[in-house]
């Protein structure tokens, strides 16, 4: 049953990137990205209540690569809104 539910949202997610805009797709990953605070929330609990050592080594595992989930959307968001800041240089040439 879980490999149907795995299947099925990986086929929506599939049909669902597909459908965006390239000019929305940056702005709506930046603010995914950032929805993986949630994950690494979720990886710091598991970590907590792990019984055994291999459960904690993916629970970090999951955590690190959420942190970079996180960092990196902040700075795509950071470099996309820098884009639109008008440059004080501009008029002199």
């Amino acid at each position: 049953m879980l490999l149907i539910v795995f299947f099925v949202a990986g086929l929506l997610g599939y049909w669902a990137i597909t459908k965006v805009p390239s000019l929305l797709h940056t702005p709506l990953m930046s603010g995914t990205n950032a929805i993986s605070g949630v994950t690494v929330l979720g990886a710091l609990v598991v970590a907590a209540v792990a019984v055994t050592t291999s459960s904690t080594a993916l629970a970090l595992v999951a955590m690190s690569l959420a942190m970079i989930n996180v960092v990196g959307g902040f700075l795509v968001t950071g470099r996309m809104l820098a884009m639109f800041k008008e440059r004080k240089n501009r008029g002199r040439a």
